[in-house]
């Protein structure tokens, strides 16, 4: 049992990040959710409607995309064939041409090299792709699993400021990150997992002032707004 009693919900248009320890059960939440794991007790519930059980495949249906830790390009496919992947789903050509479009202008980079390889693009424009392909069922909410792993801190930057466009663009975020610091500092609400049970949750910024917290859990003391 990694996950005890633990309830999450994720507003629309909102940033909810999952902090806390390793073995916290962050990464466990987010393939409960999508499918890839199934819960022995309590419901997955998306839009009012309770998917319970569902797999991957059908949890897209329902609205909700996991971007994979790591890099998840195929690198010898170009940009394009790679998002396309993510329009598995839809048969209306009209409509893989409109959400080609929205994620084209949401993250320019993946317009500008929409005929490249894939394998040829830094980290970071590469996760942009990966973001690119998880809207293009026009999800409800997308499930993030530490999406700066192995990124240099400028690269980090960008993708941090590229949840923040997803949001503002309509799109729910689960946010699941190593830099807890700055996850918090994107997010909206924040949730501190610890032994698989929320230790405590809230508005984001107030997570960040708390003192107490941010020394268990952020590595050290917040900053200073003097």
């Amino acid at each position: 049992m990694v996950l005890r009693g633990l309830s999450v919900e994720v507003p629309p248009r909102t940033v909810v990040c999952l902090v806390g320890p390793n073995g916290a059960g962050k990464s466990t939440v987010l393939k409960v959710a999508s499918g890839l794991l199934r819960p022995r007790e309590g419901r997955v519930v998306v839009d009012g409607a309770d998917v319970t059980g569902q797999g991957p495949q059908q949890m897209l249906r329902s609205g909700l995309a996991h971007v994979l830790q790591g890099h998840s390009v195929f690198r010898e496919m170009t940009v394009e064939e790679n998002v396309l992947l993510g329009a598995y789903t839809l048969r209306d050509k009209a409509r893989i041409a409109e959400r080609v479009a929205f994620v084209q202008e949401l993250f320019p980079i993946v317009g500008e090299r929409w005929k490249q390889l894939a394998g040829l693009l830094s980290g970071g424009q590469q996760k942009q792709v990966e973001f690119a392909r998880s809207l293009m069922i026009d999800p409800k909410v997308v499930l993030l699993d530490e999406p700066s792993m192995g990124l240099d801190p400028k690269t980090t930057a960008t993708v941090f400021q590229q949840i923040v466009r997803m949001r503002d663009a309509g799109t729910a975020v689960l946010l699941v990150e190593q830099n807890a610091r700055r996850a918090l500092e994107t997010a909206d609400l924040g949730c501190v997992l610890d032994l698989g049970r929320v230790h405590i949750s809230g508005p984001a910024a107030e997570l960040l002032a708390d003192q107490r917290l941010s020394e268990l859990y952020l590595g050290g003391r917040p900053k200073s707004t003097a």
